[in-house]
């Protein structure tokens, strides 16, 4: 089956939504490198991601959000987290309590309107890269298809995208807060945004890189 591939835009993240919403696997843009997503209530939808991208099922997903309002019945909001979020959108991924539970949820706000339109739409889109694991991942729509094609309902085509440092992530749900990778936004930023909210400073970044 040829996969559907269609210019980001409007209508065509209308579209992209209704395939989101119907269980379809969406390959979209994003502010570093496009990814593929499904929506949050999907029966199996996170397994299907995995088994598209041939990825261990044991690494985790993050959830792309249009703020962080969109997950207060998901994760329990820390002064951090509210402190950090005023660095969204852009490269900053957080790691929040789960609400109800000891697990913990990676959420980030990316600085690109499609897959934050789509948030808005569909819910929270358990999201990931869209390439086989161990492989490049896909900075354009025809890379996506190379890679993943027939495992896609549809693809939105933004254009190369612009790749770069993956996001910082940082894990709200320890004390002190704990940048687990060095990325995007600087250590010192992270700093002085828990400082002027009162807080203590961040523990060093445990793993660099990817």
């Amino acid at each position: 089956m040829t996969v559907r591939v269609v210019p980001d835009g409007p209508a065509e993240r209308e579209a992209a939504a209704a395939v989101l919403a119907a269980g379809g696997v969406v390959a979209l843009p994003t502010d570093t490198v496009y990814g593929i997503a499904v929506a949050r209530g999907t029966s199996g939808g996170v397994e299907r991601l995995f088994e598209i991208k041939r990825r261990p099922p044991d690494r985790a997903i993050v959830l792309l959000i249009d703020d962080l309002e969109q997950v207060a019945d998901l994760v329990r909001a820390t002064p951090a987290a509210r402190a950090l979020s005023g660095l969204w959108p852009g490269g900053l991924t957080l790691v929040l309590p789960e609400a109800g539970s000891d697990g913990t949820i990676a959420v980030r706000v990316p600085d690109h309107p499609a897959p934050r339109a789509l948030a808005r739409s569909v819910g929270p889109l358990p999201t990931t890269s869209a390439n086989l694991s161990g492989e490049p991942e896909a900075r354009t729509a025809a890379e996506v298809v190379a890679a993943l094609g027939e495992g896609l309902a549809l693809v939105l085509d933004g254009g190369r995208s612009p790749g770069g440092v993956p996001s910082t992530v940082v894990d709200c749900s320890a004390d002190p807060v704990r940048i687990l990778r060095a990325g995007a936004i600087p250590a010192a930023t992270i700093d002085e945004r828990l400082v002027a909210a009162g807080l203590g400073r961040s523990a060093p970044a445990a793993v660099v890189g990817r």
